[in-house]
């Protein structure tokens, strides 16, 4: 999700780092990540959400690379995949 641009052409900001945060918006200024990181890196767990606000994702990154468990929903909140990685890598899928 790293960008060098900063905001969307409407003039809506991109994402925000407070307290070691960061939150990504969509271009409608809704959310559309958020987790933790280390100087600037993701790191930990992370959310993900659709436009309409509801979650899509929860993952897991160390370094900036995906690393443990990763959940996607469906629009009804039904898993349709559970992965695990270690560093990228798959190594477990569930459907």
């Amino acid at each position: 999700m790293n960008s060098k641009l900063t905001h969307y052409k409407n003039g809506q900001v991109i994402h925000i780092t407070e307290n070691a945060i960061m939150t990504y918006f969509y271009k409608d200024g809704s959310l559309k990540a958020k987790g933790p990181v280390n100087n600037q890196i993701m790191e930990g767990e992370w959310f993900f959400y659709r436009e309409n606000g509801q979650i899509s994702q929860i993952g897991h990154f160390k370094n900036g690379l995906k690393h443990g468990s990763w959940i996607r929903y469906d629009k009804e909140m039904n898993i349709e995949y559970d992965e695990t990685f270690v560093e990228h890598k798959i190594v477990k899928k569930k459907l």
